[in-house]
């Protein structure tokens, strides 16, 4: 059995996640060394590879070493893996900032004032007892097949012999550091630690500095210079679910705020209450309960690392992801700095397969061009930093927004994300310009299209046995099976067909490998008349992952999860009995393949 067999999993598609007993001593220093060979081999301008030449080290290299900051959640456990990263970091003459209990935005925050390179020691959102790292080079994320690289370096034969020897070189290098350094160890010269004062305040003081630039665009009056302070007239309720943002939020929201009402704000990594996932059924009810008891005007809620948002309107009521995420790009949009205005011809929004049907048509209304995508902020923040996007903004149901107008760091930030909604809400929330006439923002949510949707559920996957082909990929190949089926004159169009190049993976219609697989003989009794029915008219098929189909009344989506071996699946529709007529229509897509699942379909019912 090769070494760290059992980590395997952990190496998922955005990050390294999974139970705590699987971050062994061992485990955490085979990967320091697999961090220090990827940081180290930025300082010679190499691509992000690993670099396994023990005789790498230049002294180009010990006079400008790359920076790698570190911070960590509130996890147990978590603080223990950040150091001990740091401290195997240093043996390859990278220079470590440890930022101690932060957000991830926060780690990316302080990773663009160096080098871009930023390591977080979190579980996000997950259960108590989970771990897991997030990374950064040169400001991007890794896509997934870096992180199974990274997995691929921990397997290697001659890791173990590799570890010795930089062991050995280190300790010859440490010896040359003291003598021409006055006796200083390498740690005193490449080891910092930031004070909490300073972490804090140089991350609020930037944000401070966008809401300047802000109200001065606005033609406002309104400045949040200290000495002439003029605070948001707002109520605003954060429930940081014991969470990382509690380390800071208080200071950061009182900042901006008139009044602030906290709830859950001592980091716990117990997570007495439950899970940091406020999109998890019922968990905001806390929050809800002190909106209404406190007239609030708004809540918020943060996730375990403070990358995913959740709001409450001022009458207790969750505002659908997908029109909270209308909202912000609506910002985005409308508060584009004049350069950013001048440098773009049409610019883009980005959004996730799972979001609702009425979302690109709301996007286009704006003057904005809406571009479909994989889920995953990972993958949103990767083309974000494309050097043709135009993508000004991008959400994903699950709570990830991002700003790229160049204001601040284009990072999934909920906190920073809040501001900007409770900013436009407060002075300019429905653009008349009277602040006395401001709606509420349950009077603004009702403005939009309404719609009846299920929640994101979380299925098990179908074995198949039977076939060679997992369940999606027989779904796949059936739809598009459908969409060739149906005569050109009256064939559906495809989603596919309308995103921007760099956001699709065009899949092709594929022969089955083998002879018994189910999608063949589907495929062989299906007739027009069916196919018709399954994808009438006007219908949009999208595969660019799992399937989605979008009808003029509604959408549904069923796809893979990225992070368990399970299937995902969300339906809306412009009522209930739309939202159950496409219910219906994905069940007989799936039943010949899966009965259960297409009961399970059938079983989802709405929020």
């Amino acid at each position: 059995m090769p070494p760290f067999a059992a980590q395997q999993t952990l190496f998922r598609a955005y990050d390294i996640r999974g139970y705590y007993q699987h971050f062994t001593d061992e485990f955490i220093q085979a990967l320091g060394h697999a961090f220090g060979r990827l940081y180290h081999s930025q300082s010679n301008g190499e691509a992000p590879v690993f670099n396994t030449d023990i005789n790498a080290h230049t002294n180009n290299d010990k006079e400008n070493p790359q920076t790698v900051v570190i911070g960590y959640d509130v996890r147990c456990g978590s603080e223990a893996i950040a150091r001990a990263l740091a401290a195997i970091l240093i043996e390859y003459n990278v220079r470590v900032i440890q930022l101690g209990l932060v957000t991830t935005p926060m780690v990316a925050f302080w990773a663009a004032r160096y080098h871009g390179h930023g390591i977080t020691v979190t579980a996000s959102h997950s259960a108590k007892d989970t771990l897991g790292i997030k990374w950064l080079v040169s400001n991007i994320s890794p896509s997934s097949a870096a992180i199974q690289a990274l997995y691929q370096q921990l397997t290697m034969n001659h890791e173990y012999h590799f570890y010795q020897k930089i062991q050995a070189k280190n300790r010859v290098f440490d010896s040359e550091m003291v003598e021409n350094n006055n006796d200083t160890e390498p740690s005193n010269y490449l080891l910092d630690e930031l004070s909490t004062e300073q972490v804090k305040s140089v991350y609020i003081d930037a944000i401070e500095h966008v809401f300047n630039q802000l109200s001065q665009d606005h033609c406002s009056t309104t400045s949040y210079h200290p000495k002439n302070a003029r605070k948001l007239d707002l109520i605003v309720v954060i429930d940081c679910l014991n969470g990382a943002t509690g380390s800071v939020a208080q200071r950061l929201f009182d900042r901006f705020c008139k009044q602030v009402i906290m709830l859950n704000s001592t980091p716990d990594g117990c997570f007495p209450l439950g899970n940091p996932d406020p999109t998890e059924p019922n968990r905001l009810k806390e929050l809800q309960r002190a909106v209404i008891a406190h007239h609030a005007d708004i809540g918020l809620a943060f996730d375990g690392d403070g990358d995913r948002l959740m709001v409450v309107d001022n009458n207790g009521k969750v505002v659908m992801p997908d029109h909270l995420l209308y909202l912000l790009a609506r910002i985005a949009i409308t508060e584009r700095p004049e350069s950013l205005t001048d440098s773009l011809s049409a610019s883009e929004v980005l959004f996730d397969i799972k979001c609702a049907h009425h979302l690109p048509r709301l996007l286009s209304d704006l003057g904005a061009t809406p571009v479909i995508s994989k889920t995953g902020s990972s993958f949103m923040r990767q083309q974000i930093r494309h050097p043709d996007s135009q993508i000004v903004f991008a959400g994903e149901l699950s709570g990830h927004f991002i700003f790229n107008d160049h204001r601040f760091i284009p990072y999934d930030d909920a906190m920073y994300a809040a501001l900007r909604l409770l900013h436009w809400f407060a002075l300019s929330g429905d653009d008349i310009g009277n602040l006395n006439s401001r709606k509420s923002l349950s009077d603004i949510i009702q403005s939009l299209p309404a719609m009846v949707s299920t929640a994101d559920h979380y299925l098990p996957m179908p074995p198949s046995a039977t076939t060679d082909c997992a369940i999606m990929e027989q779904l796949t190949k059936f739809c598009r099976y459908l969409q060739q089926l149906i005569p050109v004159p009256a064939r559906h169009h495809s989603l596919d067909n309308a995103s921007h190049s760099s956001t699709v993976i065009q899949l092709p219609t594929m022969p089955c490998p083998s002879s018994v697989c189910t999608c063949a003989s589907v495929k062989s009794s299906t007739t027009l008349a069916q196919a018709k029915h399954l994808l009438p008219i006007g219908t949009s098929l999208s595969c660019i992952d799992g399937v989605r189909l979008d009808f003029p009344h509604g959408f549904g989506v069923l796809r893979q999860s990225n992070t368990s071996n399970s299937l995902t699946a969300r339906f809306a529709g412009d009522s209930i009995d739309d939202l159950k007529d496409i219910q219906a229509i994905f069940a007989t897509l799936c039943r010949p393949f899966n009965t259960a699942l297409a009961e399970q379909i059938l079983a989802m019912v709405a929020e």
